[in-house]
């Protein structure tokens, strides 16, 4: 289960999205666990947490629903949730559950230390950009992870010594054969960017805040624009600077909605001195006033 991230801050008060950390009730083996999703639901009330408020987790969710229809949100995007619906939130993403109670599930929660980082799997866990949301049904690949979170049920769950070793090489089979899926769509392909695009995202999310120019990240990574430009609309569709502003976007949207930061500070901390040049911006790519876009989220 995860909590509140240390030292109690208010998320209300200090103008931070409410983050919250791994730190399970009962630590049985450190970095993972295993529960239903009703159980998560009821340990956030009985903590007095709405099961329904946005926070940012510091750690990965999936989260493979069984029973019951809803709907789950991931920074911003909302996804129709029944039985055969796999959800992925990476490290740092905003989400929400939109009806909490209204579907069960696997609800698996491991940090990025914990899945062992001599398999392909490591690559995974570092690609906070992949898919959110697979839509199963009840074919053969739901059967096959149905199966493989059985099994680290089963294993998390025995009375007497946990393998911590065992957990780790069924998670990377998880993960492995979640890679196997067909990307969703509308969602792209990472893979199909190979290592340009892989080096060019790595970069974007430590730069982001600090500059918007597709020639910076080309210099960075020794790169030409247009070769960067292709590893991102063979990866995604979109130009390398749809890309890069997509991102800035994305971050201006958590802040506003999750905040109460001044549409100013918020300008500045992504790197534009004049608020109303971020205005513009953030107009063109969400369509939206900054204010009308808080309003819209906050007001609920």
């Amino acid at each position: 289960m995860c909590s509140a991230a240390p030292g109690g801050a208010d998320p209300v008060r200090d103008g931070a999205i409410l983050r919250l950390g791994f730190h399970p009730p009962e630590v049985r083996v450190p970095g993972f666990e295993i529960i239903d999703l009703a159980t998560l639901h009821e340990r956030r009330r009985r903590r007095g947490r709405r099961p329904d408020l946005v926070h940012r987790v510091d750690f990965h969710t999936l989260t493979l629903i069984t029973e019951g229809s809803g709907e789950h949100a991931i920074d911003f995007v909302t996804y129709p949730c029944r039985p055969g619906t796999l959800l992925w939130v990476r490290p740092g993403q905003v989400q929400r559950f939109v009806r909490p109670g209204t579907t069960n599930g696997t609800h698996l929660l491991f940090t990025p230390a914990f899945p062992p980082h001599n398999s392909s799997a490591d690559r995974l866990v570092n690609e906070w950009y992949g898919p959110g949301c697979w839509q199963l049904s009840a074919g053969p690949q739901y059967a096959v992870l149905s199966t493989l979170l059985g099994q680290l049920r089963a294993e998390y769950d025995r009375p007497q010594t946990v393998s911590a070793e065992i957990l780790q090489l069924l998670l990377a089979t998880v993960l492995l054969q979640i890679d196997r899926l067909p990307h969703p769509e509308g969602s792209g392909d990472p893979h199909a960017g190979g290592e340009v695009y892989a080096r060019f995202r790595a970069e974007l999310e430590r730069g982001f805040a600090t500059t918007r120019r597709a020639a910076d990240y080309a210099q960075r990574l020794g790169y030409t624009v247009k070769t960067l430009t292709r590893a991102c609309t063979a990866a995604t569709g979109q130009p390398v600077k749809h890309v890069i502003d997509g991102r800035v976007a994305l971050e201006a949207q958590r802040l506003l909605a999750h905040t109460h930061e001044p549409v100013a500070t918020i300008a500045r901390r992504l790197g534009f001195p004049e608020p109303t040049n971020f205005g513009k911006f953030f107009t063109r790519h969400a369509g939206v006033t900054p204010g009308a876009f808080r309003l819209a989220h906050q007001g609920r």
